[in-house]
């Protein structure tokens, strides 16, 4: 039945204008429910948490919809706007005031707040989106919510109130993308308005409720010189690989997760020019290319409630598509399946000058994945095929990483130089080095620098023939023999 305030404030919206036959009791504050400690790692101490107390949470659960005409009323209003502050300040005022409730001060300033946090930001975790320090945001469960800010995880003190708080922020965000995240949906991608990537899971696959994982960019679009500066790469590395873009090279980033893939995609794409037409294709659109003649475009779920998957369009779907679109590039946000092989047949027709991301913690390795991604189109290829077609189509991989210290670095530029037998063969033109380190591969350690290792790239008539004549020193001083990788 609930409490008679709980079904005052279950009324919609005009009875409450009526006025009252007799005043509502508040209810006394509910007795804290005794929670199970979590288990914790041994020597681990989690940071205090900042809860909602009791009484303000279920008033805060109850009034949430209770005051917006509609669910998605305030999905475009912004919590730092004040002029939407004092639309939902006055109508919890006016709820207050026909439930005849009373609240001493300190419990309103902290519904207030909440209530502010939930319908016009994003609920527990509105202050870490907020503060731009935070560069991602890790939701693992209602109760446990870590963040990482200068390349180090921390456990934070904010928690929901419970699963539904969490769900309640999930759907604000999935709402304003036409997206569903339910039990048909468990999962799903989506984007805030600041472009920062989200992606979603509940249960029954997460296990300790619902997780939410935010990627956050910066809010001023990073440039080539910022990259420079951070130590990521040098101004001899910039030149060449804006030599490269421009001179039509197809061009991989590869990397783990975190390591920074996009945001040099980004600055990678800076360097083409203002007259050609770019096409980008991604699950969620992060890219920010400041060219004029851009078309973005982005993968589309099903229509809600639809069991054949009418209104879906996949990346494979969008890079079949862009090629019908008269693009000058195609550049794909991230590789993950068999796309790849539309990408890789693209490149080889005449779309020279694109750019991908793959998952893959060496170029080897990014070779390796390209073809796993190949055979995944279902087309029954031979393996000597997949490798022929990624070697005439890729020049350039770029290997991207985070290293020990936190920071992102190009660990590795690694041109590929064509097939010997059934094998793609590959040469660094530069490798990450620290003081310390021994061996031919990268370090993953702080304080090195990007180095060339002496190998000029085949490429070299084709950059001057783009108006690019690179000095020997980029490289290490000149022609060097040596074997191949």
């Amino acid at each position: 039945m609930g409490s008679p305030l709980s079904r005052r404030l279950n009324k919609p919206a005009e009875e409450l204008r009526k006025p009252e036959v007799r005043p509502i009791e508040a209810p006394p504050p509910p007795a804290p429910a005794a929670e199970k400690p979590a288990e914790e790692p041994q020597g681990y101490i989690p940071p205090p948490k900042r809860r909602t107390t009791p009484r303000v949470a279920e008033l805060r659960r109850q009034l949430r919809p209770k005051l917006l005409a509609a669910p998605s009323e305030a999905d475009e209003w912004r919590r730092d706007n004040p002029e939407h502050q004092k639309i939902i300040v006055d109508r919890l005022n006016l709820f207050l005031q026909r439930a005849n409730l009373q609240l001493p001060k300190p419990e309103y300033d902290e519904l207030r707040e909440a209530l502010l946090d939930d319908i016009l930001g994003w609920g527990a975790i509105d202050p870490l989106v907020r503060d731009r320090s935070y560069s991602e945001i890790m939701v693992n469960g209602p109760n446990v919510i870590f963040a990482e800010r200068k390349g180090k995880l921390i456990e934070t003190e904010y928690v929901f109130d419970d699963e539904e708080h969490a769900d309640w922020v999930a759907q604000k965000i999935v709402r304003r993308l036409m997206r569903s995240f339910d039990r048909e949906h468990p999962m799903a991608d989506a984007r805030l308005p600041d472009g920062s990537r989200v992606h979603l899971v509940r249960r029954p696959s997460a296990l300790q409720g619902i997780t939410m994982t935010i990627r956050k960019f910066p809010e001023k679009v990073l440039t080539v010189q910022d990259l420079i500066r951070f130590g990521s790469f040098t101004q001899d590395v910039a030149d060449f690989l804006q030599a490269c873009i421009v001179a039509r090279l197809n061009i991989v980033v590869a990397g783990g997760t975190g390591s920074g893939k996009t945001t040099l995609l980004n600055v990678l794409s800076s360097f083409i020019p203002d007259d050609e037409r770019i096409v980008t294709i991604e699950d969620a659109a992060e890219l920010q290319l400041t060219q004029r003649h851009v078309v973005r475009l982005e993968t589309a779920p099903p229509v809600p409630g639809a069991k054949d998957g009418t209104g879906q369009l996949t990346i494979r779907d969008l890079v079949k598509g862009s090629l019908r679109m008269r693009p000058d590039r195609i550049v794909i946000g991230e590789c993950r399946g068999g796309e790849a092989l539309d990408m890789l047949q693209a490149m080889n027709t005449g779309h020279d000058g694109s750019l991908t991301t793959v998952h893959a913690n060496s170029p080897r390795d990014a070779i390796a994945r390209l073809e796993t991604l190949t055979l995944m189109a279902g087309m029954d290829l031979p393996i000597g095929v997949v490798r022929r077609q990624i070697a005439s189509a890729i020049q350039l991989i770029v290997q991207q990483a985070r290293l020990k210290d936190g920071s992102r670095k190009i660990i590795q530029i690694t041109e590929i130089q064509g097939m010997e037998g059934d094998s793609i063969t590959m040469q660094d033109l530069f490798v990450y080095k620290t003081p310390d380190h021994k061996g031919p591969g990268p370090s993953h350690t702080g304080g090195g620098t990007l180095q060339p290792t002496g190998y000029r790239t085949k490429f070299g008539e084709r950059l001057e023939q783009a108006g690019f004549k690179l000095s020997g020193k980029i490289f290490g001083g000149g022609m060097v023999s040596g074997s191949k990788s």
